[in-house]
C-alpha cells in the first residue's frame, strides 16, 4: 500500500436518506487522515439475496459490491439496530458478498464496525451480531476502538449529517485505526501521523 492512497469501503447498513448511519460514512469521508479515500457504497440496488438467482450469475449491482470490496484496502461498516441486530439490508449485503465463501472479497479484509441509533445502547448488540459474521466469514474485524453512537437524534441534523464534535473525533479515532490495522495486516509500518 506504501505510496498510493488507503482505500476504505464505507458501507451503511441502512437505505434511509437521512439515516445516522448514512451520516456516519459521510463523516468518516470528511475526516480521514491523510492519504485516505473514503468511498461510499449505496446498498439499495442489492436485490434479495436468491440461490437460485446467484446461480444464473450475480447481478450486475451485486458483482460491483463484489469489485469495491475486491478493491479496497478495508472495509468501515456503519450498522443500525433492529430488534437486537443487524439490519435486514446489511445481512442480505453481506450474504451476497460472501458467496462463495472460498472466493469472498471479504475473506482476510480487514474491517471496523461502528453504528448510531436513537435508543441509549448506540447500537451494540448489533455490532456484536456483525462481529459474529465476520468470524465466519473470515474478515479480521478491528478490536478497539468501539464506535457505538446513543441517542442520535441529539448528535444529527435532520438530514443525517454528523453535528458533535466529540462523535465526529470518534469517528475520526476509529478511521485511522482501521488504516493502521490494515497496514499492519499487509506487514508495513503504518506511516507517522
Amino acid at each position: 500500500m506504501s505510496g498510493t492512497p488507503v482505500l476504505v469501503l464505507g458501507i451503511a447498513g441502512s437505505l434511509r436518506r437521512a439515516s445516522y448511519n448514512r451520516g456516519l460514512v459521510r463523516a468518516a469521508a470528511a475526516v480521514a487522515p491523510p492519504g485516505t479515500l473514503v468511498e461510499p457504497f449505496d446498498l439499495a440496488p442489492i436485490p434479495l439475496y436468491d440461490e437460485d438467482l446467484r446461480q444464473r450469475g450475480e447481478p450486475e449491482p451485486v458483482r460491483r459490491l463484489k469489485e469495491r470490496i475486491a478493491a479496497a484496502d478495508a472495509v468501515l461498516f456503519a450498522t443500525p439496530e433492529y430488534n437486537y441486530s443487524i439490519a435486514g439490508v446489511l445481512k442480505n449485503a453481506i450474504d451476497w458478498a460472501s458467496r462463495p465463501p472460498a472466493t469472498t472479497p471479504l475473506l482476510g479484509k480487514p474491517v471496523a464496525v461502528m453504528g448510531a441509533s436513537s435508543g441509549g445502547f448506540g447500537t451494540t448488540r448489533a455490532q456484536l451480531a456483525l462481529r459474529q459474521v465476520f468470524v465466519y466469514v473470515g474478515s479480521l474485524c478491528l478490536p478497539k476502538p468501539e464506535l457505538m453512537v446513543s441517542k442520535a437524534a441529539e448528535k444529527f441534523d435532520a438530514d443525517g449529517n454528523l453535528t458533535d464534535p466529540s462523535t465526529r473525533e470518534g469517528v475520526r479515532a476509529l478511521l485511522t485505526a482501521l488504516v493502521d490495522w490494515s497496514w499492519r495486516l499487509k506487514g508495513d509500518a503504518p506511516p507517522p501521523r
